[in-house]
C-alpha cells in the first residue's frame, strides 16, 4: 500500500481582530512619536519654522507693515499669508509642532527616568570573565593578601559605586566599580527642564499680555493700565483678555538720549514717576529710572522702554481769532539722524462754522517732514543729527475734510491720498518752519510751529511664568554642564593568592589583573585608565606582567 504525498496544507495566520489593528496602529505611532530621533526632528523643525516669525513682519507687532508688505508682493504675499507666515508663532503649524514636541519630550524622558532609577538601585555589573579581552587591561603581583589588596583599592576609589564579591576560584575576591552617574542624571535634568520651559511658555502666552503706548515726556498725565484701551496697540493672552490687569499709572518726566558724535545711539535714559497697589490709594508717586533693558518691575509687571522719537507742536490760529494747539508724534524715518514724518488733523473750534458741512469744510490737516537738526539743500529739508539741536519741518498744509468724522480709521502719519485725489482735501501751502515761524493761507488762517518735545513708546508686559522661564533656563545649563563634564567609566579588579615557588598556594602574595571600560569619551581613557592603575596597585606592586 503506498502512501498519496498530499500538499502540505498552508499556514493560516489568526486574523487580528479591527480593534486589535486599531491599537497597534495607536502603539506604533507611540512608540515612533516618543523615540528621541522624533524629538530632535521636532526640536529641528521649531528651529526652523521660527526663521520666517524673525525675518517676515508679524502682524502682532507691526500690522502697517504686514499689509505693506503685501502689497508691494501682490502674487506671493496672499500666499504667505494664507499659510500664517505673518502670524508664525500663534499659526496652526507652529503649535502643532509645538505640541507634538512637547509629548514626544514627556515620553521619551519618563521611561528614561524609571530606567536611571533602576540603575541607581542597581550594583555594579560582575567582572568578566576574561578581563584581558578588554581594551585596557593589567595584571601584576602585588604583596597582601586578596582582601585586604581590594580593601585598599576600594578606599581609593572615592566617589565610585563599588561592590565586593567573592569570585569562582578558591581564595578569589572581585571588585566591580562604576562612577559618572549623574552624566545621566543631567542629561535627564536638561530634558526636565527644557519641558518645563515649554510648559512655562505656554503658560505666558495663556495668562499674559503686552501692551504698548506712545508718551510724550514733558511730565504730563501719562496713563494707567485699567484697561486695554489706554494702549496704543495690545496684544492678550489666549486666555488673559486684559480685563483683570494690576492697576498701574505711569508719568514721564523727562527723556535723555546719549549719542556718540558719529550720531550712534550710546545709552536712552527716561526718568519717570509710578503708582501700584497701595499707592493708588495714598496718591503717593515714586521716582523711578528705566533704560534700555533695564525695566521697571512693580505689581507683578514690567515696564519697558523700547524707544523714542519727537512729536511736533503746531497752533492753528483760525479767521476769527480762536486757536487751537496740537502735540502729535511722528514717526521716526531714520534711524541715525530721526527724521521724521507724519500728520496733524486741526478741527475747527465748536460753533465757529453753522454747520458741520461747512466746519468740515475747513479743516485743517498738517503733513510732512521734522528735522531735530536742520539741513538744508535748497528747500529740501534733512537731518543731520539726531538730538534737537535746530529743528524745523517742511510740511504741506491742507483745509478741507481730513475724513475726521467719517468714522474710519485714521493712518497717525499720513493723510488719505483718496481725500486728497477726490478733492475734499486742497493743498494751501508748502513751508520751511522753525519754532516761533508761521504761514498764513489765504482764507486767514495762520498755522504756527512752536518746537517740538520728545516722546518715548513705553511697553508693559505681564507674564506670571517669566520666573519659571529663568528658573528653567539655568536647570538646563547647569544639566548641559553636567552631561558635557562628567564621564562614565568602569573598572574591574580579580585578586586572587599566588602561586609560590614549590606550587603551593601562597598566602602573602596577590595576583591583581585590572580591567577598565569608558562607557562614553573614549578619548583620554588609556591615559586616565594607567593613572588611576598606579594610584590603585603600583605602591603595592612586586613584579609586573
Amino acid at each position: 500500500m503506498t502512501v498519496l504525498d498530499r500538499p502540505e496544507a498552508p499556514v493560516t495566520q489568526p486574523k487580528q481582530s479591527p480593534v486589535g489593528r486599531a491599537w497597534a496602529l495607536v502603539r506604533n505611532a507611540w512608540r515612533g512619536l516618543t523615540s528621541m530621533r522624533t524629538a530632535l526632528v521636532l526640536l529641528f523643525l521649531l528651529a526652523l519654522g521660527a526663521i520666517p516669525g524673525a525675518l517676515l513682519p508679524q502682524r502682532n507687532l507691526n500690522e502697517g507693515k504686514v499689509e505693506q508688505y503685501i502689497a508691494d508682493r501682490p502674487t506671493l504675499g496672499p500666499w504667505m499669508d494664507r499659510f500664517q507666515l505673518f502670524d508664525v508663532f500663534s499659526s496652526f503649524w507652529f503649535t502643532a509642532i509645538y505640541a507634538l514636541l512637547f509629548i514626544s519630550l514627556v515620553g521619551c524622558i519618563l521611561p528614561r527616568c524609571l530606567d536611571h532609577y533602576r540603575a541607581l538601585r542597581t550594583p555594579p555589573v560582575r567582572v568578566p570573565r576574561n578581563l584581558s579581552r578588554l581594551p585596557h587591561h593589567y595584571s601584576e603581583t602585588v604583596d597582601g593578601t586578596p582582601d585586604k589588596v581590594l580593601e585598599q583599592a576600594r578606599k581609593e576609589l572615592r566617589g565610585w559605586r563599588t561592590e565586593v564579591r567573592e569570585g569562582t576560584r578558591e581564595g578569589e575576591i572581585t571588585l566591580s566599580a562604576e562612577k559618572g552617574y549623574t552624566r545621566e542624571l543631567g542629561n535627564l535634568v536638561f530634558h526636565l527642564a527644557l519641558v518645563g520651559l515649554l510648559v512655562a511658555i505656554a503658560v505666558g502666552k495663556l495668562f499674559g499680555y503686552e501692551g504698548s503706548v506712545i508718551v510724550i515726556a514733558n511730565n504730563g498725565p501719562g496713563f494707567c493700565t485699567t484697561s486695554p484701551a489706554v494702549f496704543d496697540s495690545f496684544k492678550a493672552g489666549n486666555i488673559n483678555d486684559g480685563t483683570g490687569m494690576a492697576p498701574l499709572c505711569v508719568r514721564v518726566k523727562d527723556f535723555k538720549a546719549d549719542y556718540l558724535q558719529n550720531g550712534q545711539a550710546e545709552m536712552f535714559t527716561s526718568n519717570i514717576e509710578y503708582q501700584a497697589g497701595s499707592d493708588l490709594q495714598s496718591d503717593t508717586w515714586r521716582d523711578a529710572q528705566i533704560q534700555v533693558n533695564h525695566p521697571l518691575r512693580v505689581a507683578g509687571d514690567r515696564l519697558y522702554l523700547q524707544g523714542h522719537g519727537f512729536a511736533p507742536t503746531f497752533t492753528v490760529t483760525f479767521p476769527n481769532g480762536q486757536t487751537r494747539t496740537e502735540t502729535v508724534q511722528w514717526r521716526p524715518d531714520n534711524a541715525q539722524t530721526f527724521l521724521s514724518s507724519g500728520v496733524l488733523r486741526i478741527d475747527p473750534p465748536g460753533g465757529m462754522y453753522a454747520t458741520d458741512e461747512e466746519r468740515r469744510k475747513n479743516q485743517i490737516a498738517i503733513e510732512g517732514l521734522f528735522a531735530p537738526t536742520a539741513l538744508l539743500h535748497g528747500s529740501l529739508l534733512t537731518s543731520s543729527f539726531p538730538t534737537m539741536n535746530d529743528p524745523a519741518v517742511a510740511v504741506d498744509i491742507y483745509r478741507g475734510d481730513t475724513g475726521l468724522d467719517t468714522g474710519k480709521p485714521q493712518s497717525l502719519f499720513a493723510l488719505d491720498p483718496e481725500q486728497v485725489k477726490q478733492g475734499r482735501l486742497t493743498k494751501e501751502a508748502r513751508v520751511n518752519l522753525r519754532p516761533g515761524e508761521s504761514a498764513a493761507l489765504p482764507n486767514g488762517t495762520k498755522v504756527t510751529f512752536d518746537g517740538a518735545q520728545e516722546f518715548v513708546n513705553l511697553q508693559v508686559s505681564h507674564d506670571p511664568a517669566q520666573q519659571w522661564v529663568l528658573v528653567s533656563a539655568l536647570a538646563m545649563m547647569a544639566g548641559l554642564l553636567v552631561s558635557l563634564l562628567v564621564k562614565r567609566r568602569r573598572i574591574w579588579i580579580r585578586g586572587y593568592p599566588a602561586d609560590d615557588e614549590a606550587g603551593t598556594v601562597g598566602k602573602r602574595r596577590t595576583v591583581v589583573e585590572m580591567g577598565g571600560l569608558a562607557r562614553t569619551d573614549q578619548a583620554g581613557w588609556g591615559g586616565e585608565f594607567d593613572r588611576l592603575r598606579k594610584r590603585l596597585l603600583d605602591d603595592r606592586s612586586a613584579t609586573g606582567e
